[in-house]
């Protein structure tokens, strides 16, 4: 038991000398009218930017909504060296990628998603009612979006 109480000790020591370290940050809350639609888009999208450097947030990584409109789809594009993670909040997704989309995906609300780094791939929503919307995190700050020529799957 004298032991747990050291450690116990050292513990709160610990964070007590953190403390004035993390102090300089901040912790920014963003509401969705904050958001900006400024960011890098793809036709038949819209991302809109919740965490990024032009919200005066320093960050390593870039989050926001992601909103493709029902029975609409996006043209195909890559986000560089970034890797995407996305969450479905509501709605349906089929994924498509591979060298002429001739691969896909279904995912659906409470699905993650990750799309690797360089690949190219496009959003197609299948509903005639609702639009589905994801939470989308990128592994760099910087928002980056390659459109490609739509020409380039059937």
């Amino acid at each position: 038991m004298v032991l747990r109480a050291a450690r116990t000790h050292v513990v709160a020591n610990d964070f007590k000398m953190m403390r004035p370290a993390m102090s300089s940050s901040a912790i920014h809350i963003v509401s969705p009218p904050q958001f900006d639609s400024g960011t890098a888009q793809t036709p038949g999208s819209e991302r809109r930017a919740a965490i990024a450097p032009a919200l005066g947030i320093a960050s390593a990584i870039w989050g926001g909504l992601f909103e493709v409109e029902p029975e609409s789809r996006t043209g195909i594009h890559h986000h560089g060296e970034q890797e995407t993670i996305a969450y479905v909040l509501s709605g349906i997704c089929e994924v498509r990628w591979g060298a002429t989309g001739e691969l896909w995906a279904r995912a659906k609300a409470g699905d993650f998603i990750h799309v690797p780094a360089f690949l190219p791939h496009m959003e197609i929503n299948p509903s005639k009612l609702e639009p589905f919307r994801w939470v989308v995190v990128r592994s760099t700050s910087k928002p980056i979006v390659v459109n490609l020529p739509d020409d380039t799957w059937p």
